[in-house]
């Protein structure tokens, strides 16, 4: 058993933090003594755990609490999901530091920014907040995908690939160009239609997503041939801004 104080110390959570943890039932202690000290076992700590987890994840506190709560909680897909973001974040600094050494020996010129990209991290976060979620876009989905054969939910699979056979048709242009971008709204309106509402903000985690996992950057290039992924990636990214 540990002590709040020996949790803080542990996890870089504030006792305050903690404090307000118990207060609004998050993460209860497992025993407080007579002398009104918390106590903390493995079983809290693993609690603690995926609490930090959804918390990089830009949860708030009281979705967490449902979530942790939901009968059913896969504590080992919750752990994976952390793993994979940790070795996303390891990954992102090896490459600060590795600039900061070039910088370092080139006199403090920067030869690249491309080190201080994010989208890999961000799109696995908004892979995994709508998985862990069950937003309203979540859940729009499931409803949508129920009602549907197997046959009408192939072709609607078929349709969307079609976009990206049609985007790589464009890439050796611009992707802020007229065609590109009418195609870009078109996919938003075809996902709305046919699986949730995509707003600009969802559709922006898409686009981020086409580049950052290898699975969907490997089927739209399959379907737009190389380079397909990151053209649409650009040209969502710029529709999204406007």
């Amino acid at each position: 058993m540990k002590t709040v104080k020996q949790v803080s110390q542990v996890s870089g959570v504030s006792v305050r933090a903690l404090h307000h943890y118990d207060a609004i039932g998050l993460l209860k202690p497992t025993r407080v003594t007579e002398a009104g000290y918390r106590l903390y076992d493995d079983t809290a700590l693993e609690r603690l755990q995926n609490i930090l987890l959804f918390r990089e994840l830009q949860f708030p506190l009281k979705e967490i609490g449902r979530i942790l709560d939901t009968p059913g909680f896969d504590r080992e897909a919750a752990l994976n999901d952390q793993i994979r973001l940790l070795e996303l974040q390891r990954a992102h600094i090896d490459r600060l530091l590795s600039a900061a050494r070039e910088m370092q020996k080139n006199g403090g010129k920067i030869m690249s920014f491309s080190v201080f990209d994010k989208k890999q991290q961000q799109a696995f976060a908004a892979e995994a907040k709508q998985r862990w979620g069950n937003t309203e876009a979540f859940r729009e989905s499931q409803k949508k995908t129920a009602e549907k054969t197997d046959d009408q939910l192939q072709r609607d699979g078929s349709a969307l690939m079609a976009f990206f056979t049609r985007l790589g048709g464009l890439k050796s242009g611009n992707p802020d160009g007229e065609e590109a971008q009418s195609l870009v709204a078109e996919l938003q309106q075809f996902i709305t239609e046919h699986y949730y509402n995509c707003t600009k903000q969802i559709l922006s985690g898409l686009g981020q997503m086409y580049v950052a996992d290898e699975r969907f950057k490997a089927n739209i290039d399959s379907a737009g041939g190389a380079g397909t992924a990151e053209f649409a990636a650009k040209a969502i990214e710029i529709f999204c801004q406007r």
